[in-house]
Order: C-alpha cells, then sequence, then structure tokens
C-alpha cells in the first residue's frame, strides 16, 4: 500500500488533531482577542470527527454554534523538532475542516480559566473533507476557503492571511508534541464566524479542489 494510500485513510488510524487558534488577525478581532504572539494551540479527540453523509450535532446545553472553516495539513511521517526549512517534508497531503465550536461554553471557560475541551472537542466537532494529495495544493499558504451557511457567503479569506505559515506550525508543534503520520494540524479560521441552528446546511470550499456539506442538527 503506497503512503498516499495509507494518509487517505487518516480517520481510521491517525492519533491526534492539532489545532490552531487565533491565526488570522481580522477573526481575533472579531472576537475581541489580542493577536497571538506565539501559536496558540489545543486539541480536539480524533472521535470529533465526521465525514460527508453525517450530520454536525448541537451539544447538549449549547446555544451558540459557530463554524470555522480551516485547511488541514495530514502529517505524513513522523517528525520531533522539525526545522522550518524542511518542514513541508512532512506533509502528507491536505484536508478540509470545519473546526465546530460552542461558543457559549468556550466563553464561559476562557472567563473562568478553563480549558476549551468541551467547547471544541464535542463529538461532530470536526468535520472533514476526503484526502487532499500534496501535489493539488502548490501553496498551502495562497489558498481560498470560503463557507456558506443556507447559501450565504459567511466567510471568504485565504491562507496568505495566516498569522503563522504551515512550516512555521509544523516546527513549533513538533517542537511540543511528536507529529505522526495520520495527524492532522487545523491552522485556523479567518474572519466571519456566525452561529448556526439546527436545520441550517453548511457549505465550504477549499479554492477549486474540494467542497464539503453538512446538515446541522439538535443532538
Amino acid at each position: 500500500m503506497s503512503n498516499t494510500s495509507k494518509l487517505s485513510r487518516f480517520i481510521e488510524f491517525g492519533r491526534k488533531i492539532v489545532a490552531v487558534g487565533r491565526n488570522y488577525s481580522e477573526h481575533a478581532a472579531e472576537l475581541g482577542n489580542a493577536v497571538p504572539t506565539k501559536p496558540i494551540l489545543f486539541l480536539k479527540p480524533t472521535s470529533s470527527y465526521i465525514t460527508a453523509g453525517n450530520p454536525i450535532k448541537i451539544p447538549k446545553g449549547c446555544s451558540s454554534l459557530h463554524h470555522e472553516v480551516e485547511l488541514g495539513i495530514v502529517i505524513g511521517q513522523r517528525g520531533v523538532d522539525i526545522q522550518e526549512n524542511n518542514a513541508m517534508d512532512y506533509v502528507g497531503g491536505y484536508i478540509l475542516a470545519l473546526d465546530m465550536t460552542a461558543r457559549d461554553f468556550q466563553d464561559e471557560a476562557k472567563k473562568k480559566g478553563q480549558p476549551w475541551s468541551l467547547a471544541k472537542g464535542f463529538d461532530t466537532s470536526c468535520p472533514v473533507s476526503g484526502f487532499i494529495e500534496k501535489e493539488k495544493i502548490l501553496d498551502p499558504g495562497n489558498v481560498r476557503l470560503w463557507l456558506k451557511v443556507n447559501d450565504a457567503v459567511k466567510q471568504d479569506g485565504n491562507t496568505k492571511d495566516m498569522i503563522f505559515n504551515v512550516p512555521f506550525l509544523i516546527s513549533y508543534i513538533s517542537g511540543f508534541f511528536t507529529l505522526e503520520p495520520g495527524d492532522i494540524i487545523l491552522t485556523g479560521t479567518p474572519s466571519g464566524v456566525s452561529p448556526v441552528v439546527a436545520g441550517d446546511v453548511i457549505r465550504a470550499g477549499l479554492a477549486d479542489v474540494t467542497e464539503i456539506e453538512f446538515k446541522v442538527e439538535k443532538k
């Protein structure tokens, strides 16, 4: 089995999802947050994955579920303390992902200085596309991301506006977490996040490479 063929099954064997918060300055501003001087990292469990045909379910007690469209990096080989200048060698491919966020849970956690685990890691909080081969995205630092809710455009951004680019993120993260084949790095979301409710349909795209669609339901 080729490495690409194996990586296409990242959901089955990948061990972690490392997500980057506030990696677009306009998104930080829209939530009233300062622009970070180093990456803000959090983890989502792999049990949060869903794929096409499965609904996003609003977690119990959540009154403000937000969408966040993101470019995801699929790690292709094991790496520790990776140097930025060869970080792209560790990219096995890409995905389009949604970092669904229970914003009311997150706001409460922020006020109390508590972790974001419930806000970011609940079941169905990481809808993903199929695996995208590395060769289909020649420059992950300049690719369009867009998202619509019920055909209304909510997010329309470009990865060139990321505060920390892909090679830097891989290098930085690998200094704290061993990166392993099938792991995912979610690189942050552009501005335009907004709430969704049961019955809404989210459509999102990555340039002209892929599109995803998910319906929102009550749990």
